[in-house]
Formats: structure tokens, C-alpha cells, sequence
């Protein structure tokens, strides 16, 4: 995208985080029964967990701390798929922002006041919902664009008629590409990893009066399993964007290679890059060359094909 269109979605990002704020801080101070007008009920309700209640029994050191960083990770995902995505499919990038938007109102909250404020609810006294706020909704929206621009656009992300249809056109050096990053990723966890645990059993035996070792177990554990999970979605996200990053370079090589193959064997076709790929400018110089054979008169126009 160019700069107006992250422009764009950062703008929609904001206001719907913006909107999703300051419903919030008017239902923490406005509401304090529960209301109902019609099927649409207001009750204030401070969720721990993640949408709907999930996770809140978790410790609060696994359940906080986790699910803030995994929004904060979200964040990474996004911009990484933002770039990758063609330019074509404007459903699925809004769908996503849409979903960011929604994911860093509920996120705000956690890193806040380490639960998520609820105000909203369907039904009546007897029979309603589960309390959920304009993030949630936000959320749902945001799937349901990128459901529907996935079903729509599916065949935009590999087409039926690419002739690169392999993941792994030069497994050699893609699989060196990939693995770099993870242990440039590895790296970097390890290094955090390190320096957070030490901290963490530093402070708690500075500040702990009698038995630090039951306080470190109650919360290092936690703090161990969270890292742990979190280290292996990103070494996952790395797996997967490095991947897709070392076919926009491999890609377009193989590419190029399959085309003087046929323009020395005398068949006369164009050049066509993926959108995004790395080295667009092969696609003129191939044209060049097209251009050169055909005034040698090397290319038979029997053997033309489009």
C-alpha cells in the first residue's frame, strides 16, 4: 500500500479505538443497575478474561500478561500481512483493520485496569447474553469481512493458471532465508526470555518477605508458560512470512529462468510477475530480449504463442 491507504487504516484503527474507549469510560462512570429497553440491555461487568469470558480463570499473571502481548503480537501479524496482501483485495484489508481496531480496544483495557469493561446485552431480566462492548462488535465485523473476502477472493492468492504454483520454487535457498530468521528471532526471545525471568525472580526476592521460592513458583511458572507461547506463535509468524517473503524473491528468478528456456527454445511469451514480487524489472528486461531475438529473426512467428 502507499502511504495514503496506511493512512487510511491507521485512521480507522483510531476511530474505532476511539469510539470503543469512550462508550467504555461513560459505562464505567454512568451505569449502575441493570437496564434493559426492550431486547437491548446496559449492565457494567469488568471481564478478566478474553472475549465472552474465555480464559478468566487462568492466573491473572498468565491471563493478563498473555493476552496483552498477543494483541500487542497481533499488531506485528498485521502490518506483515498488509504488506504481503495484493492491492486488489480491499475487503480483506479493511477486514483486517476492522479486526485490529477491535482488538486494541479490549487490549487497551488489559494493560489499563487488567480487565475489559462489558456494558452491552441482548435478551431480557430472566433470559439474556453474555455482557460484551463495541470492541466485540467491532471484532465480529472485522471476521466477518475477511470470511466473506476469503470465499470471494480465494483464488486471487494463488490462481489456477499460475505456473508457480510450488512453495518452495528454489528450496535452497528459501529454506536458508527462512531459517535465518528464526534464529535471528530465536535469538532475540532468548535474549528477552533471559533478561525478563531474571528480572522478574530479582524483584520478587528483593521485595518478598519470608518464603520468596513459593512466590517465584506462583509467579515465574506462569511467566515461563506465557513466554513459551508466545515465543512459539512468533517463531511461527517468522516461519510463515519468511516463507512468503523468500517466494517474492525466488519466485520471480525461477520465473525469469522458465522464460529464457523458452525464448531459446523459440518460443515467443511475455514475462509476468506476481504483484509484490521482488525484481519487477525483469518483466523489462525480458521484454528487451523479446525485442532483440525478434530482430535477429530467432523467433519463428509459427512458434508465437500470447
Amino acid at each position: 500500500m502507499d502511504r495514503k491507504l496506511w493512512s487510511l487504516h491507521f485512521l480507522l484503527i483510531f476511530l474505532l479505538w476511539s469510539v470503543d474507549f469512550v462508550t467504555k469510560f461513560a459505562a464505567l462512570h454512568e451505569i449502575r443497575a441493570l437496564h434493559f429497553w426492550g431486547p437491548f440491555g446496559l449492565v457494567l461487568h469488568q471481564n478478566p478474561g478474553a472475549m465472552l469470558g474465555m480464559f478468566s480463570d487462568l492466573p491473572p499473571v498468565l491471563r493478563v500478561v498473555s493476552l496483552s502481548t498477543g494483541g500487542a503480537f497481533l499488531v506485528l501479524i498485521y502490518m506483515a500481512i498488509q504488506h504481503l496482501l495484493p492491492n486488489n483485495i480491499k475487503s480483506l484489508r479493511f477486514g483486517m483493520t476492522v479486526l485490529l481496531g477491535g482488538i486494541l480496544g479490549n487490549v487497551t483495557d488489559r494493560i489499563i485496569r487488567g480487565s475489559v469493561i462489558d456494558f452491552l446485552i441482548l435478551g431480557n431480566f430472566q433470559h439474556h447474553t453474555p455482557a460484551f462492548n463495541i470492541a466485540d462488535m467491532v471484532q465480529w465485523v472485522g471476521y466477518g469481512m475477511i470470511v466473506y473476502a476469503l470465499i470471494r477472493h480465494g483464488h486471487e492468492f494463488w490462481p489456477e493458471d499460475d505456473s508457480r504454483k510450488k512453495i518452495w520454487v528454489n528450496p535452497k535457498f528459501q529454506l536458508k532465508y527462512v531459517i535465518t530468521l528464526l534464529v535471528i528471532g530465536a535469538g532475540f526471545t532468548l535474549i528477552s526470555g533471559v533478561f525478563f525471568f531474571t528480572y522478574l525472580k530479582i524483584v520478587i526476592d528483593e521485595l518478598v518477605i519470608g518464603s520468596a521460592p513459593v512466590i517465584e513458583k506462583k509467579y515465574l511458572i506462569p511467566f515461563l508458560i506465557t513466554f513459551a507461547v508466545i515465543t512459539v506463535g512468533f517463531l511461527m509468524g517468522l516461519l510463515i512470512v519468511g516463507r512468503m517473503l523468500s517466494h517474492r524473491v525466488a519466485g520471480p528468478l525461477y520465473a525469469f529462468e522458465k522464460f529464457l528456456e523458452d525464448l531459446l527454445s523459440g518460443k515467443d511469451r511475455e514475462l509476468k510477475l506476481r504483484q509484490g514480487d521482488e525484481f519487477m524489472h525483469l518483466e523489462e528486461l525480458a521484454n528487451d530480449l523479446r525485442v532483440h531475438f525478434k530482430a535477429e529473426k530467432k523467433l519463428s512467428d509459427s512458434d508465437s504463442t500470447s
